[in-house]
Order: C-alpha cells, then structure tokens, then sequence
C-alpha cells in the first residue's frame, strides 16, 4: 500500500510540473507574438526618428513632368542636415546633361536667369525653379548634400509640348439640316487647359447668337476634349472651324456642308469625284451602244 501510495503522490508531482511548464511556455509565446505584430510603420518610423544624420524624404522629392514654358519646380527636402554635425552642409543642383552647377545652397550658381534657387529659413525644401522650361531641359538633376562622401538624390524633369487634333480632319462633309459634330482632343498635358476657344471661319463662336442650336461640352483631364455641335446646319455654316487650346497650337477642319445636290467640289485622294462618275457613265453608254 506504501508503495502505491507513493507511486501515486510522484504522478501528481510530475503531472503539476507539466502543467506548470506548458503555462510559463504559452505565456512567453504569447508575449513575444504581441510584440512582432506591431506594425512595419511603427518601426519604419523608429528608424527615422532615431536617424542622427542627413536623409531624402523621397515623398516628397518626386519626378516633375513640366509643360512647355511654364514655371515648374524641382523639390529636394533634406531631413536633420543640420544635426549633430559641427560642418555646415551644402544643398546643390546639378545638371546631368552637362555636368552643370546650378546652385549651392541659397545661392545660383549659373548665369542662366531662368535657373534660381529658393530655400526658406528652417525649412527642410531645398527648390529649384526653372522659367520658361525648354524640351532641351528634360533629363536629370542631381540634388546633393556635401557630407563625406556626398549624398544624392535624383530628380528626373519631362518637358513636354501639349498637342491638339480634331478627329475626321482635314475635310468633313455633312448634309443640309444635320448636325456638325467635331471632337477637340488636347494631349500630352499634364494639366488640362484653362480653356477652349472655338473659332468659325477666323471668328469667336458665340453659343447664344441668335442663331441658336451651337453648343460646347468641354470633359477636362489628363486628355482634355471638347465636342462643338451646331445643329440644322446651313451652307452658311461650311467653311474652318478651328480649336484653339490655351496651352497648345491650334488645329483646324474644313467643313462642308451640302446642299442636296451631288456635291461637285468634294474631294477625294486630291481628285474630285463627279468627272470620274460621268466618266464611268460614258463607257457604258458607249459599251451599250
């Protein structure tokens, strides 16, 4: 009876230790799964805080697309330049297309009027401003600190032209008492334009003449459209029709509006058609006969 006794006292033992052990386990597991599923933010920004020198805030140093003779600026924003450092660090522009020093600091550093370097005190924005950019002004430009060795950021500048098309050009011919239909598209425009002028015959169209029936939708994005609709058109209605973007060339269409007649002056290929009709014609009278 000792015996059992005993073996029964050494399993209550060994079972209390088990459950002690499995309960200290789950409870470090637990705690080291709450601490890894703290967010990757929070440690991303622990790694910024706990930065002692010089860094790009690359959100806010991003890519410029300019339009064509448009003031555009370049950003750089350089965090802690001036901490824990006895140098005074240097922000400078450089352009890549020639190995070009274009600022230093506060300072322009070219003969280039159009370049100037903007820096407001105790602000991290390192600008460069470009006047009237150029298509020859695309391409890289170097942001770089004057640490040891130097830091550099990259800046890729895109000039671009806007163009504009009307679709159905050069010639469009309709019938007398439909509705004229052109359809302005402005591309290559990184902001839509301020505005549309339709133009008749070298004249502002007025939507209320006393004509009446001409209207003008305008849907403005990053390809901009205009639609002009002139309905119950009259032979008095034929003649150029030109869209005239405030940020772009101008583009024209000839507009033919016929009387219900075959229309003798219409084109085709550069040739007209109703001499190759009467032609047609002509032979087969002369087969016939």
């Amino acid at each position: 009876m000792r015996v059992i006794d005993t073996s029964s006292r050494m399993l209550g033992i060994f079972a209390l230790v088990i459950i002690i052990t499995g309960s200290l386990s789950y409870g470090a597991q637990h705690s080291s799964s709450g601490k890894n599923s703290e967010p990757s933010q929070q440690n991303a920004v622990d790694d910024l805080n706990s930065r002692t020198g010089p860094y790009f805030d690359l959100a806010a140093s991003k890519n410029v697309t300019a339009l064509l003779g448009k003031t555009t600026y370049l950003n750089c924003r350089v965090k802690n330049l001036g901490n824990k450092t006895s140098v005074a660090l240097q922000v400078s522009w450089v352009r890549h297309r020639d190995i070009h020093l274009l600022t230093i600091g506060r300072y322009t550093y070219t003969s280039d009027q159009r370049f100037r370097a903007i820096h407001n005190v105790h602000s991290d924005d390192w600008t460069l401003q470009i006047k009237f950019p150029q298509l020859r002004d695309s391409g890289i430009y170097e942001c770089q600190v004057s640490t040891t060795p130097h830091m550099s950021h990259f800046v890729h500048l895109n000039v671009v032209e806007p163009t504009t098309e009307i679709l159905g050009g050069p010639d469009l011919y309709i019938d007398h008492g439909s509705t004229i239909n052109l359809t302005c598209i402005v591309l290559n425009s990184p902001e839509p334009p301020a505005y549309i002028f339709w133009n008749h015959n070298d004249a502002i169209i007025s939507y209320d003449s006393g004509r009446g029936g001409v209207s003008v939708v305008t849907e403005k994005g990053e390809t901009t459209t205009s639609f002009l609709l002139v309905q119950y058109a009259t032979p008095s209605d034929s003649g150029q029709y030109t869209c005239n973007p405030s940020n772009a060339q101008p583009k024209s269409i000839t507009v033919h509006v016929l009387n219900g007649e075959y229309p003798a002056a219409m084109q085709h290929g550069g040739q007209a058609k109703q001499p190759r009709l009467y032609s047609l014609l002509l032979c087969l009278c002369l087969l016939l006969y």
